[in-house]
């Protein structure tokens, strides 16, 4: 019976670990929050990373059945707060910019895109481009 409480616990600590280091990961180097709206007209907002890329911000799915990436689908008018400053934008899915986008969060990002990508992946991984609305 201690030996089984032993290996319990040992997953218990491992698993505890993981989803520390991913919580870390995630919240490592530069957030902007995403303030998306529903069909319903809720609003609900996403911690993500950002990336600059010839002159528009990107964000990054790397799921498609993400919450915020279908209310983004469904009504690409958005607002990002960054750097304490919140704008409104229309959200543009580029999916022949993932190598580039990858590339580019991995370099900014380093040991926590790292971490991300391996415990995720990055293959279905598509940029979001944020075209500002004057």
């Amino acid at each position: 019976m201690k030996i089984i409480l032993k290996v319990f616990a040992i997953l218990i600590a491992v698993m505890l670990v993981w989803f520390l280091a991913q919580i870390v990961a995630s919240e490592s180097g530069e957030v902007v929050v995403l303030t998306t709206t529903d069909s319903k007209g809720e609003t609900a907002q996403t911690r993500l990373w950002v990336f600059d890329y010839e002159g528009h911000q990107y964000l990054r799915t790397g799921d498609t059945g993400s919450g915020w990436y279908n209310k983004v689908l469904s009504n690409p008018s958005v607002s990002v707060a960054r750097n304490d400053v919140s704008k409104n934008y229309t959200a543009v899915p580029v999916p022949e910019l993932r190598d580039i986008g990858n590339e580019l969060l991995r370099d900014k990002y380093g040991w926590s895109d790292a971490y991300i990508e391996w415990v995720f992946g990055r293959d279905t991984a598509i940029p979001i481009r944020l075209d500002p609305v004057d």
